[in-house]
Parts: C-alpha cells; sequence; structure tokens
C-alpha cells in the first residue's frame, strides 16, 4: 500500500489541508481520488478490507470512507458491509468511467491521468484541445459515447452509449515528426494482443492498423499530431473497438464485427481499455528506445493477417498487386510484386486491401 500512501502524501496533510482545499472549491477533485483508491483497495484484496485499514492508508475518517462507499455505490457497484469484516465488492456496474478503468490499470506512465466523459464530440478532439494547453503525457480520455467520432480519411466512427469503446492516448514523445506513422502500428499491436489475450480470439492486423478477427473489423485507430519540421509537440491515438455493439450501419455491416458478435457474451469494456494500455505501454517503450520498430518486427509480422497473401495495392502512382511479406523496421509493408519487384508501401501513401476481399 505504499504506493496509495505516498499518493495521498502528495495531495493531503492533514486537517487543516482539507479545509484549504474544501474552501477553494476542489474537495470534489480529492474525494474522486479517495473514491479511486477505495475501489482499488478493495478489488485488489479480493476480501473484506477493514473502514479502519482503509482510514489509515489514505488518511481520511470513517465518515469521509462511509461517503466514498455510498458514492461508489451510487455508480453501480455492490458493496457488503460486514461489522467487524468491514468492506467487500460483490459486484460491478458495466461501466468505463475513470474509477472502474483506474482500479484495474497496470501501468507506470500510460492513462495515469484519465478523463471520463459520458458523452462527447470526439476524443481526439478534446484530446488535441487540452495538449494546447498543456495537459501532460500519456492522459488518457474515454468516452461512452461519441457524437463525432472519426476515422482514417474523414470518416464516420459509430461510438453508441454503452456498446463501444472509445478512447484517447495523448503523447509527447521525443521523436521526429517522420517516425510517428509507426505508433500508430504500435497501438495496432496493443489492441490485437489485449483481445487476444482476453478472449479466444484469432484477432490479428490488417496493415497497418486496423485490428481484425474473422475477416471483418474489430477496432480502428486514428493518429493525428501537432509538430514543426523537426519537432513533435503532441500526438493523440483514437482507438475505436466494437465491444457489445450488435447492429452495425448498412454501409458497414459486412465488414464490421464487435467482441460480443464473436464471442456470444457481453464483454468488460474497462478491462480491454486497461489491458490494451498495459500492451502498448510494454511495446511503446520498446519503440521509443530504438526509434523504430526493430525490436516489435517479428511480433507484429507474427500477427499480420496481409503476411504470405495476395494484395491489391491502391497507389495513386498506379495500383499494382502482389504478396505481402510482412513489415520492415520503419512500418512500411514489404510487397513483392507480381513481376518480381519488390515495393515498401508507406502507410500515409497508399492503402492496401485483400485481392478477394477486406483482409
Amino acid at each position: 500500500m505504499s504506493g496509495v500512501r505516498l499518493i495521498c502524501q502528495r495531495l493531503l496533510y492533514g486537517a487543516e489541508k482539507r479545509e484549504a482545499l474544501s474552501s477553494a472549491g476542489i474537495l470534489c477533485k480529492v474525494t474522486d481520488m479517495y473514491k479511486n483508491e477505495i475501489l482499488r483497495m478493495l478489488r485488489s484484496s479480493g476480501t473484506y478490507v477493514s473502514g479502519q485499514d482503509l482510514c489509515r492508508e489514505l488518511g481520511i475518517s470513517r465518515t469521509a470512507v462511509w461517503k466514498n462507499i455510498r458514492q461508489l455505490e451510487e455508480d453501480g457497484y455492490e458493496i457488503e458491509a460486514s461489522a467487524g469484516k468491514g468492506y467487500r465488492i460483490t459486484g460491478f456496474p458495466d461501466t468505463i468511467a475513470e474509477e472502474e478503468v483506474a482500479s484495474i490499470l497496470q501501468t507506470e506512465r500510460v492513462g495515469k491521468k484519465i478523463r471520463y466523459f459520458s458523452r462527447i464530440d470526439s476524443t481526439n478532439q478534446y484530446a488535441k484541445r487540452i495538449a494546447e494547453e498543456g495537459a501532460e503525457d500519456g492522459t488518457l480520455i474515454i468516452a461512452d459515447e461519441q457524437t463525432a467520432g472519426k476515422g482514417r480519411s474523414g470518416r464516420r466512427w459509430v461510438t453508441p452509449p454503452g456498446e463501444a469503446i472509445a478512447f484517447t492516448l495523448l503523447l509527447r514523445p521525443p521523436l521526429s515528426p517522420d517516425r510517428i506513422s509507426m505508433v500508430t502500428l504500435v497501438m495496432g499491436m496493443a489492441a490485437a494482443k489485449a483481445v487476444r489475450s482476453l478472449y479466444d480470439l484469432p484477432a490479428g492486423i490488417k496493415w497497418p492498423n486496423d485490428v481484425v478477427t474473422g475477416g471483418r473489423k474489430l477496432c480502428g485507430i486514428l493518429t493525428e499530431m501537432s509538430a514543426e519540421v523537426e519537432k513533435v509537440h503532441y500526438i493523440v491515438i483514437g482507438v475505436g473497438i466494437n465491444a457489445n455493439i450488435c447492429e452495425f450501419p448498412e454501409e458497414i455491416r459486412q465488414i464490421a464485427t464487435s467482441l460480443k458478435l464473436e464471442t456470444g457474451q457481453d464483454v468488460n469494456r474497462a478491462q480491454v481499455i486497461a489491458r490494451t494500455m498495459e500492451y502498448f505501454e510494454r511495446y511503446y517503450t520498446v519503440f521509443e528506445k530504438d526509434g523504430d520498430l526493430s525490436g516489435l518486427m517479428e511480433e507484429y509480422n507474427a500477427l499480420l493477417l496481409n503476411r504470405g497473401r495476395g494484395v491489391r495495392v491502391l497507389d495513386p502512382a498506379g495500383a499494382y498487386t502482389g504478396t505481402a511479406r510482412g513489415i520492415n523496421s520503419r512500418g512500411e509493408l514489404i510487397v513483392e510484386r507480381d513481376d518480381g519487384a519488390e515495393s515498401m508501401v508507406y502507410a500515409g501513401e497508399v492503402s492496401v486491401r485483400g485481392i478477394y476481399g477486406y483482409v
């Protein structure tokens, strides 16, 4: 519990500090922190946690503990209170709110700051706004519903409330702008591995970063950047995952699927977000150290559904067909053309389709 104690010491130094925060009108933020930490402690314990232990670890009164427990119950958590034993969680709501994701997220860097919205226009748009205001590296923005979500080439991305997953990660990478497109592939790897680790699904990647299972798209990723010629100010990586959606618009019905359709059951959306962030942090650390995908090529190519298959490359200079052989260290798709020549396909310039279908 030393980590919990350290967080509390940074924010609170006794009753005088609480009174100062309250008079400044920001007590609600501290309360949210308590609620998040209480949820994390109850969840990690798996059994009863005494009110005394909660008080001691968080440096708050029993009344404050009780108020936070009530708030968690109002949020949909089922919490059993037992005299002489304390509190334990017996049921969880289907939510991707901050306290739920924070209570299961196991990362050192990404997602340490979370902003949650029940409804928003676009998580990417919001992330760009707060990035301009100085929001820190690793900030995670989550929305239960997007009204103006978008995918690549300005396409609309559907995010119905309570059914889909939409989040954006804000990063300030110490990299040159020409390397940022590779980060999108890193996120694609993370999402695919998260799905494979949580569910019995053969999720893979359609180059460069679409996550696919059963020949249909499960997840889309859109990365946007603010940069100068040699310096990146920030990037925002938007991720949309079809979680518990059962019906899709007519125009995408033949190429889209969801975790629920593939598994036959509702999935825990917060768990999918947390696992994706955990894999992303692992892969991104390797990518940042190398400055390219050399340390991740083997694992990426193992997930690449296009590898060894016929593809049609839609190049502005002229479409051609060939066989995909995998990616190189810069994330370019190596395509052996039908005429025997070899091409390196850059994601920002062309699109790739399967000869006989989406993949």
